[in-house]
C-alpha cells in the first residue's frame, strides 16, 4: 500500500471516529459511534460503509439503503472534516449578505439554509455591510474552503466588480456574467402588473416609492413602473427612493401623502409600504379609498397590516432552492436538462455561467389596500 492509500486509509478511520448518536429507533450504543459498528449492524465491510459515507457510485442501490438505515438507527454522524480532506469537498455553501437586516435577505437565508440543509450541506455566512468589499467575502470563504456561494440581493451589484478567484458562483438578481450563474425573480414584470392593477382602479397616474440606488431588484421593478406607465401613453411622476425600510417609507410616503394629487402609489417593498400606510393614515387620508397602496415581496405580515396590503408576492423558497440545487449540480459536475426561452433555442442551460438569468414568475396578491 502506498503512502497515499496510508493516507486515506487512516483518514477513513478518523471519519468513523467520535459522533454525536441521535438514533432513530432500535437499540444503540449508549457511547461514541464507530464506522465499524455501522458496518457491523448493516452486515457489511468497512469500506462498503465508507464508500456510502462518501458518496462513492461504487455502492449497489439497496446495500446503500441499509447502510444509511443501520447509520440512522446507531445516529452514525460522518466526521465532516475528515470527510472533506477526503473527498477534497467540504459539503459547505457560502452565503454573501449586504446585509440581513431587511426581510428580503432573511427570508432568502432562511430558504438557501434549509435546501442546503436538505442536500447535507452546511453554511458559511458573510455579511459586508455598508463598507464591505465583496473581494474580501470571497477570500474569507476562499479560506473556509467551502465548495461553492450564493450572493444575495444587494451585495450582487459587487458581484461583477470583484475577482471570485475560481470560486463557483450562484448570484441572484443581477444581469447576466460570463463567471458565474444567474437566477432571480421577475422583478419588472411584477412592477409591471401591480402598476397594471393600480391603472385599472381608474386613478390618473401611479406615483412609485423606489427601492436604494444600486440595487438591481430596485432598478428592475422601476423599469417595470416606467414601462407599464409607457405603454399607456403616461409620463412616470418622479419616484422617490427609500432604503427598504418602514422608516424611510414613513418618511417619503409623508410627502406623498400630502399631495393631493397622489391616489395611487407602487412601493418597491411591503417594509416601505407599511411606512407609506402609516404616513397615509397621519395625513387624514384613507387607504384605498384615497390613496390605493400596493406592495412588493408578500411579506409574513402583510396579510396583518391595517388595511391588510396588496402586494406582489416573491416565492422566496422556491428562489433559494433553486439556487442551491444549481450550485450543487455545478460543484458536483451534474448536468441539467432545464431549458427556458431563447437559452433552449442556443442548447445551453438557463442558469450556466454567462446565460441569460432564470427567473421566477411572481404573482400579484389582492387585499384590501389597492
Amino acid at each position: 500500500m502506498s503512502r497515499h492509500e496510508d493516507e486515506l486509509d487512516a483518514l477513513g478511520r478518523i471519519a468513523g471516529d467520535a459522533v454525536t448518536p441521535r438514533a432513530q429507533r432500535g437499540p444503540r450504543p449508549s457511547g461514541r459511534v464507530s464506522m465499524a459498528m455501522v458496518a457491523a449492524r448493516a452486515g457489511v465491510s468497512g469500506q462498503t460503509v465508507s464508500r456510502v459515507v462518501n458518496d462513492s457510485p461504487r455502492v449497489d442501490p439497496s446495500t446503500r439503503i441499509r447502510v444509511e438505515a443501520a447509520m440512522a438507527e446507531l445516529g452514525y454522524r460522518p466526521h465532516r472534516a475528515a470527510r472533506a480532506l477526503r473527498t477534497g469537498r467540504s459539503r459547505t455553501l457560502g452565503v454573501v449578505a449586504q446585509t440581513l437586516a431587511t426581510v428580503g435577505n432573511s427570508r432568502m437565508l432562511q430558504a438557501v439554509a434549509e435546501a442546503a440543509e436538505s442536500r447535507g450541506y452546511a453554511l458559511a455566512l458573510v455579511t459586508l455591510g455598508a463598507e464591505g468589499r465583496i473581494s474580501e467575502a470571497f477570500d474569507r470563504l476562499h479560506d473556509q474552503g467551502v465548495d461553492g456561494a450564493i450572493v444575495l440581493n444587494e451585495a450582487s451589484a459587487l458581484a461583477g466588480d470583484a475577482d471570485p478567484g475560481g470560486l463557483v458562483l450562484v448570484v441572484v438578481d443581477a444581469p447576466p456574467d460570463p463567471r458565474f450563474a444567474v437566477i432571480g425573480t421577475d422583478h419588472a414584470e411584477g412592477a409591471r402588473i401591480a402598476t397594471a392593477h393600480l391603472l385599472d382602479r381608474g386613478v390618473a397616474t401611479v406615483h412609485h416609492l423606489a427601492g436604494p440606488a444600486g440595487s438591481f431588484a430596485a432598478a428592475e421593478r422601476e423599469r417595470g413602473w416606467r414601462g407599464e406607465l409607457a405603454a399607456r401613453g403616461l409620463r412616470a411622476p418622479d419616484p422617490l427612493r427609500g432604503d427598504w425600510s418602514a422608516a424611510d417609507g414613513y418618511r417619503r410616503g409623508a410627502v406623498l401623502a400630502a399631495d393631493p394629487d397622489v391616489t395611487a402609489v407602487f412601493a418597491a417593498n411591503d417594509q416601505m409600504a407599511l411606512g407609506l400606510l402609516r404616513a397615509v393614515a397621519d395625513a387624514g387620508r384613507r387607504v384605498p379609498d384615497d390613496v390605493a397602496v400596493l406592495g412588493f415581496d408578500d411579506i409574513a405580515d402583510a396579510a396583518e397590516f391595517r388595511p391588510p396590503l396588496s402586494t406582489v408576492r416573491q416565492d422566496f423558497a422556491a428562489l433559494g432552492e433553486r439556487a442551491v440545487r444549481i450550485l450543487v449540480d455545478r460543484v458536483e459536475g451534474a448536468g441539467s436538462d432545464e431549458r427556458a426561452g431563447g437559452d433552449e433555442r442556443a442548447g445551453r442551460a438557463p442558469h450556466a455561467a454567462g446565460a441569460n438569468p432564470a427567473l421566477l414568475a411572481p404573482a400579484l396578491i389582492l387585499r384590501a389596500s389597492a
